[in-house]
């Protein structure tokens, strides 16, 4: 008995050593990977907070919270077995799927650009507004919906990024990512919503005229920093779908259009002093000029379907 217990023993320290001596991989495997789905992330906080205006105050947390609760679903319960099982069975499979979620991104940027300079503006999600409990459970699931679609495209760029690892680093790669990620995310969009009544809290308490000058600061300033969320959403989603796309054909053996990037990007790295900037801007206009057309195609074909005029960015 005491020498199955000592084995018993021995096992568990051998894999609290193995734990920590992967601990560093999966830290820079999981901040590797989180910087790469970095314009999905902002579009997902850029996004939710739509599901929630016109909601009671006393609401916008408990929504946002049940939000949460569904995107860790999504992505622990449903998704990432789903790539793991993937990355083993059938890894070939990963690059494609990958550039349906660019094309997807590339859509959606460019679904907005098209309706911004036609005037028009997409469909909001509607508001749970004072309408009972059933309302607001059609506002969760729409927007959990939603992050589902985002959080696909989330999970697979960062296992994409990581292939490489082993099977269980690249499973705690991928849950790191998943936890931080949402938790990021939705903390933030917490602080967003909530913003204004933090403003107005200040601005009416009248203890101090600077304090109230403050709140009535964030209260004027929120809707414009909705406006520049959205915006750089927009932009992300154009660039990063258009990368995925570039990079994407590349692996797939279509390597004209990347060669001729990727060469501009290394003649302006030999740039003194601006060269690591110039790089970066060119792939990065390559890469947003490619997603928008991209997009702007995928939205003309969708247009010429029965339901494309009703088609709407979420």
């Amino acid at each position: 008995m005491s020498g199955g217990l000592v084995a018993l023993l021995d096992d568990v320290a051998a894999l609290a050593r193995m734990a920590a001596a992967n601990a560093d991989d999966v830290a820079a495997g999981a901040a590797k990977a989180s910087a790469k789905a970095a314009g999905v992330v902002i579009d997902d906080a850029a996004v939710t907070p739509q599901y929630v205006t016109g909601v009671t105050p006393a609401r916008e947390l408990p929504i946002i919270r049940k939000i949460t609760v569904g995107s860790l679903r999504n992505k622990l319960i449903i998704i990432l077995p789903a790539l793991l099982l993937l990355s083993v069975f059938a890894p070939w499979s990963l690059t494609p799927i990958l550039m349906l979620g660019g094309l997807y991104l590339s859509y959606e940027g460019a679904h907005k650009v098209w309706e911004k300079l036609r005037g028009r503006h997409a469909d909001k999600a509607e508001p749970a507004v004072a309408r009972g409990a059933e309302a607001e459970k059609v506002v969760v699931r729409g927007a959990i919906t939603t992050d589902f679609i985002l959080s696909c495209e989330i999970m697979v760029i960062a296992l994409n990024e990581v292939s490489d690892q082993t099977l269980p680093t690249r499973a705690m790669i991928l849950a790191v990512v998943a936890v931080g990620i949402t938790s990021g995310v939705y903390g933030t969009v917490a602080l967003i919503v909530k913003m204004d009544d933090i403003g107005l809290h200040l601005k009416e308490r009248n203890r101090s005229a600077a304090s109230a000058r403050f709140g009535g600061l964030l209260v004027a300033a929120m809707p414009r920093v909705l406006r520049v969320i959205s915006l750089v959403g927009t932009f992300a989603m154009l660039w990063v779908g258009g990368h995925i796309l570039l990079v994407g054909a590349y692996d797939l053996g279509l390597t004209p259009l990347y060669a001729f990037v990727h060469g501009l990007a290394h003649h302006a790295h030999a740039v003194p002093a601006l060269g690591g900037l110039l790089g970066w801007l060119i792939e990065t206009a390559f890469s947003l000029v490619l997603g928008f057309l991209a997009g702007s195609a995928v939205f003309g074909a969708v247009r010429l379907l029965p339901f494309g005029n009703r088609a709407g960015a979420h």
